[in-house]
């Protein structure tokens, strides 16, 4: 009935700073577990993380394109983490059926 899964989900994040990209690719490793998975999941725990692109794009930005200038940062990163998932499968659950 509850089974241990491995497996590795690619995901993407962006953000204004570099813990923010992080934050962002990280929240979103549990959406990518479920789509992939028929499976209720019970507890998913991060065991790898690997960077596979970093990235910082940098823009001018002005007031008026003239007053106020100042450069904007906008990082992204994309992600392949590892994750060990403890999970029930509801297939292998036998239902009573009541009338």
């Amino acid at each position: 009935m509850k089974t241990q899964l491995t497996t590795t989900v690619r995901v993407r994040g962006k953000g204004e700073a570099k813990a923010q990209a992080f934050a962002d690719a990280l929240s979103r490793v549990q959406a990518a577990v479920m789509t992939g998975s028929p499976h209720v999941l019970l507890r998913i725990e991060p065991q790898d993380v690997r960077v596979v692109q970093a990235r910082e794009a940098v823009r001018e930005e002005a007031f008026l394109l003239l007053f106020l200038r100042r450069e904007r940062r906008i990082y992204s990163v994309e992600l392949d983490v590892t994750v060990s998932v403890t999970a029930i499968n509801p297939d292998e659950v036998a239902f009573v059926v009541q009338r």
